[in-house]
C-alpha cells in the first residue's frame, strides 16, 4: 500500500500491520522477513520518520487502563489520541499539560517526537509529564521506562522517533484547570525585532505564539501578530467539538503561489491587525486552529508540502531569524502558516528538538525549485548553532543532523544495545545515518 506522512511527501510502498494486542505485535517483530519496521500512530508527523518497508500501526492500542481524577493521572494505550484524553479529562477539571498544534496526535507519537506546545518556555516538553511508559524492544521483551527506571532508555525514546522500540502504553500526569476558556490577548508587531521583544517581555504568559507574515519585506520583515493566552476562571468545563469544512481533494498546485499567499497574508494582517485585542476564545480555536479544516494538507496540491521547523538559540535569534526570513522572502516561497514561538531550556533527552531560543515553522509547497532554498536555510541554521525538528523533517542530510544534535552518538550507542540488528528503522533514520551503514 502507498503510505505518506501529513506533508504527503515522500510517498512509499509499505506493508502495514495493525496488531490488536502485544502478543500479535511481538510475532510481527520476531518475523525476520519484516526487515525494516517502524511504528506509526495517527500519521501526523510530516515527513518520513514513520515510513519504512514494514509499518506497525498503534491504532488498536487505544484503550484506557486507568483514569485517576483525584491524582490527575491517566494510563492509556499508545494509540489513544490526545483529543480523546481531553474529552475524558476536561469535565473533571483536568487538562493535558503540553499540546501541539493538533489534537489528533497519538500518545505514542507525542512521546516519540517529544512534542512541545505554546508553553514550552514555562512547562517544557510532553516528556516532562510522562510518568512512565511500557516499551516493546526488538528482543520481544517489554520494559517499563521512567525518569528513574531505565532512565537512559527513557531519554532515548522520548524524541527518538520510534527507533528504540514500540511504545505500548503510558501513564501521564495531567493538570488541574477551572476553565477551558482561554483568555487571549493579541498584540501587533511591526517587524521581527518587535515580535521577539514582545515574546521576551511576556515570557511569563502561560501560552504564547506568533503568526508571522513571512512575505512582508524591507522595514516590515517579520511583521507579526503575537497571541498570548491564559486559562480562564469561569468554571466552563465543557468539551468543545467543532466539525468544520473538509478539503475534498487536492487543489491545483498553481493556485498556491507567492501572489495568492501574499494576498492572504496581507488580508489576515489587516483583519487581525488591531494594536491590542483581548477576548475569551475556546481552547480548540487557540490550540488547534487548523483542526477545524479537515484534510487541510490537500490545499498544497497532489505533490504535497514540506514543513520546515528550526530553532535558533536566544543569543543568535534576531540575526539568524532575520537571515532565514530574508532568504524565504527573496525566494518568494513564503508560507501562510508561519509560526514563531519561544523555547525554554533543553531537557536531557538525546534527540529532543527544543533548545532555549526561538523556533520558526514554515510550510512550503513541494517542487524541485524548493531544494536550493532549503539548502541555504540549513546552512543558516547550522551557522547559528540551531537545529531542525525531526518530526517535521523530510530532507535533512546526515551531516546537518550530526552537526546539530550533539547527543546523536550516545543515541546510536544505546540503540545498538537494545536493537543490535536495527530492526526499528525508518526512511528518515537511514537518511540521517542513524541506522544506515554510516552509523555502525
Amino acid at each position: 500500500m502507498k503510505v505518506y506522512g501529513w506533508g504527503r511527501f515522500p510517498v512509499v510502498a509499505a506493508e502495514s500491520f495493525a496488531p490488536v494486542d502485544t502478543a500479535t505485535l511481538q510475532e510481527i517483530i520476531a518475523d525476520k522477513q519484516n526487515r525494516a519496521i517502524i511504528c506509526r500512530g495517527a500519521g501526523r508527523s510530516y515527513g518520513d520518520s514513520s515510513l519504512a518497508e514494514t509499518i506497525v500501526s498503534s491504532r488498536f492500542l487505544d484503550s484506557f487502563a486507568e483514569f485517576n481524577s483525584a491524582e490527575a493521572i491517566i494510563d492509556c494505550g499508545a494509540g489513544v489520541i490526545l483529543g480523546d484524553i481531553l474529552k475524558l479529562a476536561i469535565p473533571k477539571g483536568l487538562f493535558l499539560s503540553v499540546l501541539p498544534g493538533t489534537k489528533t496526535v497519538s500518545v505514542g507519537g507525542a512521546i516519540a517526537a517529544d512534542i512541545h506546545g505554546k508553553n514550552h518556555h514555562i512547562d517544557g516538553c510532553f516528556s516532562n509529564f510522562v510518568i512512565s511508559f511500557n516499551l516493546l524492544l526488538a528482543s520481544g521483551e517489554v520494559v517499563q521506562c521512567s525518569h528513574t527506571e531505565n532512565t537512559e532508555l527513557f531519554q532515548a525514546t522520548c524524541g527518538g522517533m520510534g527507533l528504540t522500540g514500540v511504545i505500548l502504553s503510558a501513564r501521564i500526569q495531567l493538570k488541574e484547570i477551572s476553565s477551558v476558556t482561554i483568555n487571549q490577548r493579541s498584540i501587533v508587531a511591526s517587524d521581527l525585532d518587535n515580535c521577539l521583544d514582545i515574546l521576551d517581555e511576556h515570557n511569563e504568559s502561560k501560552y504564547s505564539v506568533a503568526w508571522i507574515d513571512c512575505l512582508a519585506g524591507k522595514q516590515s520583515l517579520g511583521r507579526s501578530i503575537v497571541y498570548l493566552g491564559e486559562h480562564g476562571d469561569d468554571d466552563n468545563l465543557q468539551v468543545k467539538t467543532r466539525r468544520g469544512p473538509s478539503v475534498p481533494f487536492s487543489t491545483p498546485s498553481f493556485l498556491l503561489n507567492k501572489y495568492t499567499m501574499k494576498a492572504f497574508n496581507s488580508s489576515y494582517f489587516a483583519m487581525r491587525g488591531k494594536n491590542v485585542d483581548s477576548r475569551a476564545v475556546t481552547y480548540d480555536s487557540y490550540f488547534f486552529p487548523l483542526d477545524n479544516i479537515r484534510n487541510w494538507n490537500r490545499l498544497y496540491g497532489a505533490k504535497g508540502f514540506l514543513q520546515y521547523q528550526l530553532v535558533i538559540p536566544t543569543e543568535f535569534g534576531k540575526a539568524g531569524l532575520r537571515e532565514v526570513l530574508s532568504e524565504v522572502n527573496s525566494a518568494g516561497k513564503g508560507s501562510f502558516l508561519a509560526v514563531l514561538k519561544r523555547f525554554g531550556c533543553a531537557n536531557e533527552n538525546l534527540l529532543s528538538f527544543p533548545i532555549e531560543g526561538y523556533t520558526l515553522a514554515l510550510d512550503f509547497k513541494y517542487d524541485q525549485n524548493l531544494m536550493p532554498l532549503l539548502g541555504k536555510l540549513d546552512k543558516i541554521v547550522l551557522a547559528n548553532n540551531g537545529r531542525i525538528y525531526l518530526a517535521k523533517d523530510a530532507l535533512m542530510d546526515a551531516t546537518t543532523f550530526k552537526a546539530s544534535y550533539p547527543k546523536w552518538e550516545a543515541f546510536c550507542e544505546l540503540k545498538k544495545k537494545v536493537d543490535p540488528d536495527n530492526r526499528f528503522r525508518s526512511l528518515q533514520s537511514n537518511r540521517l545515518g542513524i541506522t544506515a551503514e554510516t552509523a555502525q
